[in-house]
């Protein structure tokens, strides 16, 4: 047998014949994992569920349409939220960093104070309850906060709609504090209250030396049955109104909330009942989604129906 090395050509021929069989046997293993790498990132991948577009794995929008691809965590408290959601209702806190939570604007995350309409970053404490707010009308008591607000709820206050709605809010409030007749005796010992009084004013006029001039005085009670057809008749044009002032759905969450709280009409129990979930808030800015719209539902004085951000 021949020593290879006294043969370098031949010894080259080898060694490079040995490379080759190398190269081949480990060029499919390579091919697999490449090949792996590429069913993992698309597998990975996000698909959107609207116009079908593949998205990177990381992605929160769809790169074509726009639209949200999943859900998202909040960053307070780590509760599941929609991607387009700019509260948590879960803390009770707004999270959007780059979106003026009082008109909308867009921010760059830095600013101390909204360029566009002056509002602070870190909140308005209410003059009237002193309540923390991220929204242009506080959350407890509806006081416009903002310049903006303030203009917004004046125009409102000048419609005839609104005027009706406040007139109608009054009615309600005195009527919640009337005492209706129980019985037939209750009637009866009203008159019987009204002509002693009437008895008692003359003697006092007579013994005066004077003639007596009785004011009749009108007796705001009536029977239950009465009142409660007065009360349900102001409900009912009450909510015909604010059906007519619902928020219908638009882009931009900051402009529905103002809206809503500047048409709200004050003195009535009322909700907030929004078409992200159809719950019930004490006012759109308990809700996650308000861009989705809603409207305002009359409670009443005594009314159960849960509402999900009362605390």
């Amino acid at each position: 047998m021949s020593d290879i090395t006294l043969n370098p050509d031949k010894s080259s021929r080898g060694v490079q014949q040995l490379q080759r069989q190398e190269l081949t046997m480990h060029r499919p293993a390579a091919d697999n994992i490449q090949a792996q790498a590429v069913n993992y990132n698309s597998a990975a991948s996000v698909k959107c569920p609207y116009c079908g577009t593949i998205n990177e794995p990381d992605a929160l929008f769809c790169a074509s349409c726009g639209k949200p691809l999943g859900k998202v965590s909040c960053p307070n408290c780590g509760a599941e939220l929609d991607p387009d959601a700019d509260f948590c209702e879960t803390c009770h806190h707004y999270i959007r960093t780059d979106v003026c939570s009082f008109c909308g604007a867009r921010l760059s995350g830095h600013e101390a104070f909204c360029p566009e309409c002056g509002s602070p970053r870190g909140g308005i404490v209410c003059p009237v309850c002193h309540t923390l707010n991220d929204f242009s009308f506080c959350k407890q008591c509806g006081t416009a906060l903002t310049e903006d607000a303030r203009h917004l709820l004046a125009e409102l206050q000048m419609t005839p709609e609104y005027q009706e709605m406040q007139a109608l809010a009054k009615e309600l409030q005195e009527l919640d504090m009337q005492l209706p007749y129980a019985n037939e005796k209750d009637q009866i010992k009203e008159q019987l209250n009204n002509k002693l009084r009437e008895r008692v004013l003359t003697l006092l006029a007579q013994d005066k030396g004077f003639a007596a001039t009785i004011v009749e005085k009108p007796s705001k009670r009536v029977p239950k049955a009465e009142l409660d057809r007065k009360k349900a008749d102001r409900v009912n044009r009450l909510t015909e109104l604010l059906e007519k002032m619902a928020q219908v759905p638009q882009p931009q969450p900051a402009k529905v909330r103002n809206y809503a709280m500047a048409c709200k009409p004050q003195g009535v129990r009322l909700a907030w009942e929004c078409n992200f979930k159809h719950a019930l808030h004490s006012s759109p800015c308990g809700c996650a989604k308000p861009q989705m719209g809603g409207k305002w539902i009359v409670l009443g004085k005594n009314s159960r129906q849960e509402i999900k951000d009362d605390k």
